[in-house]
């Protein structure tokens, strides 16, 4: 469980307007945070049932909280994503990546370096 400094540091970090405390984005940085510690503490006490079951609760909770965000804000969603480190975040820079090569003009960094290399070869 967090401490209330903890928890203080990440209202105030994640907080939509001043006096935020409980918004979709703030609940899911909670979360998010206990979710971590207590990941670690199963790592050492692997045969803590109650603690496990009370991760996929909190797991459960924040899946319900991503999916209703990414339902009102897609834009608030992906920032929160990517601030948080989520692996649905790699997932949504991938599809973006997969968007700007359909895209005839778009030319990625690693495409450049191959051109490049290409053409000093050829001299």
């Amino acid at each position: 469980m967090l401490d209330k400094k903890t928890k203080e540091k990440i209202i105030k970090k994640y907080r939509v307007h001043e006096t935020d405390t409980g918004s979709s984005q703030v609940q899911i940085a909670i979360l998010s945070e206990e979710i971590t510690e207590l990941t670690e503490h199963l790592k050492k006490h692997k045969h803590d049932f109650s603690s496990r079951r009370g991760l996929l609760k909190k797991v459960a909770e924040r899946r319900k909280l991503l999916k209703y965000l990414n339902k009102e804000s897609q834009e608030q969603f992906r920032e929160l994503a990517k601030k948080l480190k989520l692996k649905i975040a790699v997932k949504i820079e991938e599809e973006e990546e997969a968007e700007r090569r359909k895209d005839k003009n778009y030319v990625s960094p690693e495409d450049e370096e191959a051109v490049a290399e290409e053409d000093e070869e050829e001299k």
